[in-house]
């Protein structure tokens, strides 16, 4: 669905282009209303069966299950807690004997399952493991467009996203072919009131509010290159010697994504690697971002085997830190 098709389905459309501020021409959305509602649930389930029918394991060899959705929806608009998403999407699938359990962790949450997983494996914890996100978000860009009078409305930001669920299976690497080279992250928890959901002042529906100027300012944008720079120090590196050939940014806007290119390109006095996004075709889909332009570039056959992708979160909280990886398994 374009943006313009969404917006003229609310009961007020804001007065700005919302293309033109945020480069975001489609999103996707979930089917609610329907009497097999789409949320964030179902979709989550669905990634991940697809992510285990293109692996080489069976349900029942998966060792662990981590869910990292930020919404919570369960037939339709409910929001669900207990029990948690990990537990029905591993019984969902049959992984009847896994460990599971759910994180939370704003936008940067499948990079924290990611994280959490891959350091499991690392100790000999779990052999593998899969981390899986559903996010059913617009409606609070539908909240947002009945409720806000302008872009410097709070709730600006909430007109950005789309629906997406990912899901990714983890194993030990045999060789250096397929690897995760690093993953760090770090919160400033100072910031934590900048970007808050909840429901809305005014009805009640889902919200979020975000002081984007706060947000976005310079100070908050360099943490990721100060964190990256200090992390490879530390271990005697540099970035511009770490050969990355791709970055994928958080999917917030266009203009975000080429912002943050130039501050890293300012921080590390190097280019910064080719820039993969998605985010004009599928808007910013929360904590499945990284992980859906990876999908799709690998679809595209934009990735030549064996390069080392580069991700870099940007979370509420606030959070950022690095992932890096070789890939050279191409098949989506």
């Amino acid at each position: 669905m374009s943006t313009p098709e969404l917006l003229g389905r609310l009961e007020k459309v804001p007065p700005f282009d919302l293309f033109r501020i945020t480069g975001i021409s489609e999103r996707r959305v979930a089917d609610d209303t329907s009497d097999s509602p789409e949320d964030c649930l179902t979709m989550a389930i669905a990634a991940a069966r697809d992510c285990l029918d293109r692996s080489r394991y069976s349900p029942q060899e998966i060792d662990i299950v981590i869910s990292c959705s930020i919404s919570r929806t369960t037939d339709g608009r409910r929001l669900q807690f207990e029990p948690s998403f990990a537990h029905r999407v591993a019984e969902e699938l049959g992984a009847h004997s896994a460990i599971r359990f759910d994180v939370s962790n704003a936008c940067a949450g499948m990079m924290t399952g990611v994280y959490l997983l891959d350091r499991m494996i690392r100790s000999g914890e779990v052999r593998n493991g899969l981390v899986v996100s559903g996010e059913h978000i617009t409606p609070i860009a539908f909240t947002a467009a009945r409720e806000m009078e302008d872009s410097r409305d709070p709730q600006f930001a909430s007109l950005s996203v789309g629906d997406s669920a990912v899901s990714v299976v983890v194993d030990r690497a045999v060789d250096d072919a397929d690897v995760i080279h690093d993953i760090e992250l770090m919160t400033c928890a100072e910031y934590a009131q900048l970007c808050l959901g909840m429901p809305s002042d005014e009805t009640g529906d889902l919200a979020m509010y975000t002081n984007n100027k706060e947000m976005h300012a310079q100070d908050r944008l360099s943490l990721w290159p100060a964190f990256h720079r200090d992390r490879l120090a530390a271990d005697g590196r540099r970035f511009a010697d770490e050969g990355y050939d791709f970055v994928i940014h958080h999917q917030v806007g266009s203009r975000f994504v080429d912002f943050m290119g130039q501050v890293g390109e300012s921080a590390f006095e190097t280019p910064m690697p080719q820039s993969l996004s998605v985010v004009e075709e599928f808007a910013n889909t929360a904590t499945t971002s990284h992980y859906l332009v990876l999908r799709q570039a690998l679809a595209e056959r934009r990735i030549p085997k064996g390069s080392k992708v580069l991700m870099v979160p940007a979370a509420s909280g606030v959070v950022t830190g690095f992932l890096s990886a070789t890939v050279s398994s191409l098949e989506v």
